[in-house]
Parts: C-alpha cells; sequence; structure tokens
C-alpha cells in the first residue's frame, strides 16, 4: 500500500509528553529533524494527500454508518410490530443499541439515529456529499439540525436548493453553512421557522457540567431579553464594587454575585448533601489520594479537605475538626471497601428503613448510570434481574440507571445478570444478541492497576515509563529505516 511510509512517519511525530521518559527527548523532535533531513517536499505533499484521503474517507463511512442505522431501526421496528408491542412503544431501545454499538451515551445515540433517519430519507443531497467527503459529518448533522422545523416535503426542498453534492458549500465554514439553511428554510415556509423560535422558550433550562481543575460550567438557557438582563444585572454590580474599590476582577465579582443571589448565601454554601467520597488517610492524614465529587468526578486531596474541614462531626455528632465558626456543617458516613480490589462492601447509614440505606449504598457505589459510555446521573435505583423474573430486592442485584437508560431496558429482548468480577460487575444483552460488560468504577484509595473483568494480568509488568521509553526506540528504528529505505 503506497501510504504505509507516510502514516508510519507522521505517526512517529506525534511522540509522547509523558513526565517519567527517563530523560529522553520526545520523539517528535527527532522526526521533525529527520524529516526536514531526509525527506522531499514532495513527500510532504504526499503525507496530506493522505491526510485528505482518510478525512474522505471518514465522511464516507460515517455515511454508511448512517444507510446502516436506518435499516437497522426497520428491521428492530418490524419485529417489534410482529413481537406484538403497542404501536406507540415501537423503537424503544433501538437508540441504545446503536448507542453502544459505536460506544456513545444512549442520549448521543438517540441524536445519531435521528440525524441518520433525516439523511436517508428526507435529505439525499446532503448524504451523497457526506459520502463524496464533500461534507463531514458535523456540517452534515448543521444541515439536518437547521431545518428540523420543516416538514418532510420542506426539508427535501431545501436539500435540492442547496445541493450539497454539486459542490456549493465546497469551502464553506460553519457559520456559512448554518446561515444558508436558515435562510433557505425561512424563503420556504416562514411560519414553522418562527413559530420555533417562539416554542423555543420551552426549551429554557440550567445545566452543569465538569470543568478542568475542580471548576464546573453553570450554563443557562434563556431567552435573550433574560439573558441580557442577567448579564447586564451582574455587570453594573461588578462596576459598582470595582468603583468603590474591590479588588477582584469585573469576572470574579460577576461569578461571586450570581452564586450570592441564587443560594442567597456568601460563597453559595448551603445546606445539601454532596456525598464527597474520599479515603479516611486523605481526610485525616493528609493523604494526596483524591476523592470523588458525585455529579462532578475526581477531585483533588486538597480540595475535598478544605471542602469539609471547616466543621466536621463524627457519627455520634461530636465535632472532630475545624473552627467553630464554620457557616455549615459536615458530616461523615464511613464505606467500608475490600483491601484487594476496593469494591464497596458497607457503610453506615443513619437511615431506618432498609430500601433507602440500599439506594444510598447504590449511589456511592455505581456513581453514574450503569449503561457502558454513559455518564448520566443516576435516576432510578433498579433491579438487574427483574423482580417479576426471581431477581431478589439486594446490593448484588441493584443497579443505578439514567432514566432513559431504565426505560430502554425494558424493551422486549434487553437482558441482564451479575456478574463475578474484581468489583460488581454486571453483563448487558441486547436483542441482537450482542453482550456488553459493566464494572462499578473504583471508589477512591482502591490499588492502581486493578484488571477489568476477563482480563489477565501478565506475570511480569514492566514500569510504564520503561514501556514507553521502548516504544520510543522502536519507532526510532521504523523511521529510520523508512527514510534508508
Amino acid at each position: 500500500m503506497d501510504g504505509i511510509g507516510g502514516s508510519e512517519a507522521a505517526l512517529a511525530t506525534v511522540g509522547c509528553d509523558c513526565a517519567c521518559c527517563c530523560g529522553q527527548e520526545p520523539v517528535a523532535e527527532d522526526a521533525a529533524l529527520a524529516l526536514c533531513r531526509g525527506v522531499s517536499e514532495e513527500e510532504g505533499a504526499r503525507l496530506i494527500d493522505e491526510i485528505r484521503a482518510l478525512e474522505d474517507r471518514k465522511s464516507a463511512l460515517a455515511a454508511r454508518q448512517a444507510r446502516l442505522s436506518v435499516a437497522f431501526d426497520q428491521l428492530q421496528r418490524r419485529a417489534q410490530a410482529e413481537a406484538g408491542l403497542p404501536a406507540d412503544e415501537l423503537g424503544k431501545g433501538i437508540a441504545a443499541q446503536i448507542a453502544l454499538a459505536r460506544r456513545e451515551s444512549p442520549a448521543r445515540g438517540g441524536r445519531l439515529l435521528g440525524l441518520a433517519k433525516a439523511l436517508v430519507t428526507e435529505m439525499p443531497h446532503t448524504l451523497s456529499a457526506l459520502e463524496a467527503g464533500q461534507l463531514n459529518e458535523w456540517r452534515a448533522t448543521l444541515l439536518v439540525r437547521e431545518t428540523a422545523c420543516l416538514s418532510a416535503a420542506d426539508r427535501c426542498a431545501v436539500d435540492e436548493q442547496l445541493a450539497a453534492d454539486s459542490g456549493a458549500l465546497a469551502g464553506a465554514g460553519d457559520r456559512t453553512v448554518v446561515g444558508a439553511a436558515r435562510a433557505a428554510a425561512y424563503r420556504l415556509d416562514p411560519r414553522s421557522v418562527v413559530n420555533r423560535a417562539r416554542n423555543a422558550v420551552a426549551d429554557r433550562h440550567v445545566s452543569l457540567r465538569p470543568a478542568p481543575d475542580t471548576m464546573c460550567y453553570l450554563t443557562a438557557l434563556l431567552p435573550v431579553t433574560a439573558g441580557v438582563a442577567v448579564q447586564a444585572a451582574l455587570t453594573r454590580q461588578a462596576d459598582r464594587l470595582r468603583s468603590a474599590g474591590d479588588s477582584r476582577s469585573r469576572g470574579q465579582i460577576m461569578a461571586d454575585e450570581l452564586v450570592e443571589r441564587v443560594t442567597g448565601t456568601p460563597g453559595g454554601i448551603s445546606g445539601i448533601e454532596i456525598q464527597l467520597v474520599m479515603t479516611d488517610r486523605t481526610l485525616f492524614q493528609g493523604d494526596s489520594e483524591p476523592a470523588r465529587l458525585p455529579g462532578y468526578g475526581i477531585v483533588t486531596a486538597n480540595w475535598a479537605r478544605s471542602a469539609v474541614t471547616p466543621l466536621l462531626e463524627s457519627p455520634g455528632g461530636e465535632a472532630v475538626a475545624g473552627p467553630a465558626t464554620a457557616p455549615f456543617t459536615a458530616w461523615v458516613r464511613r464505606l467500608y471497601t475490600a483491601p484487594g480490589n476496593g469494591e464497596l462492601i458497607a457503610m453506615d447509614s443513619r437511615a431506618r428503613l432498609f430500601p433507602t440505606a440500599l439506594r444510598r449504598f447504590i449511589q456511592a457505589r455505581d456513581d453514574t448510570c450503569r449503561t457502558p459510555y454513559c455518564d448520566a446521573p443516576v435516576r432510578h435505583h433498579d433491579h438487574i434481574v427483574p423482580w417479576r423474573d426471581g431477581g431478589s430486592t439486594s446490593l448484588k442485584n441493584g443497579e443505578g440507571l439514567c432514566e432513559a437508560c431504565n426505560q430502554s431496558k425494558e424493551a422486549p429482548g434487553w437482558g441482564a445478570e451479575p456478574r463475578p468480577g474484581p468489583r460488581h460487575t454486571l453483563q448487558i444483552h441486547t436483542p441482537t444478541g450482542h453482550s456488553y460488560q459493566s464494572t462499578a468504577p473504583p471508589l477512591p484509595g482502591t490499588p492502581p492497576g486493578m484488571p477489568l473483568p476477563g482480563s489477565v494480568l501478565p506475570t511480569n509488568r514492566r514500569p510504564r515509563c520503561e514501556l514507553l521509553h521502548r516504544a520510543k526506540i522502536l519507532k526510532r528504528t521504523r523511521l529510520r529505516s523508512a527514510l534508508a529505505a
């Protein structure tokens, strides 16, 4: 194959930025020097040609995935109808199967299936452009999104007007593609576009997602008038405080003011339960083992200690750390894990009702939805083997799921059962006979390097830095051989 040498050389330029590389310089520098010395300009042009060809293939494969997704959807709906499923339940679980196959979350799987249906059944020109590499999957998604308010016939008409497969959108960026689709949709059916804008108010919401360094993004989707009003109020307050000598930046003041106005408490700390999980060594002995904050993820040990030590009370209620002037109270609930694999085996509970304690246990163990690739918050605590099939209400047979995944697993053909593993493990079966394994995430303090279920540890594991160093030597050898040839 003509592109092998170019791909290998390009791969060698990636190198490694690991801090534990035994004093060796990254391969990227050596490869770059070698290319400058021994590779002609024609060779560099060939590498660019191969990169472009691979991009075209990615687009063509995305189009092929769309066609296969629509075919799978039709087959599954036919099978569900033959099985006697009610008409309003046809299609349940199909997007979840596609998501598992594509290693995506169920929500993302639903969007991908909707994109595939629109491209295959209503927008043939856009699909052809995607197959030919004239559009990538994201820009095809933009065209579908901006015509979602139209009927199927009108969407076909917009697709024909834009005719992306004719090269009309060649060189167009995202904003140009969106603008062209919006203009075509408005010319064809202005009422639907206006109604879409009017109905968008119903989609207003607030969301939270993690950001690096124990920060987060709090996002509000608001009508433009409300958003401008909020921004103006925060800006006026920031300007007033800055003129009064406040040393904080305008952005810092606006962020602090937003938190204080919403929570009614300076700093935003209020009487809520956040379920911060850390080891006793991190809490009491200054250990560096990271902690876990449900709904966010991993946080540093220093941040976790500072979040709870202003005032800490033991299970008996006596203060054990922190100044008496702290504005809130922290409580400790002990979690007990197995020494070898970190599996959660017991925990303290203040509730007397067993179901409540069991839900707390499952929440602490699973953290997020147990469906592979889905990291949505746990909303339902469900039986792995259903109660109607003899499943017990026990820790082993319990799992945390988001609402969408819990509904998907009720479709015909889905099933699951617990499996042995280093931590709580379950096997998920889909209607097509495929199986996927889900293992509970490790709690803070779990020994590093624990194997996944079904994996086998090598008898002689070399340190990671040694393996990286050997990989670099191998890359250098291959590069020099390619240049010498």
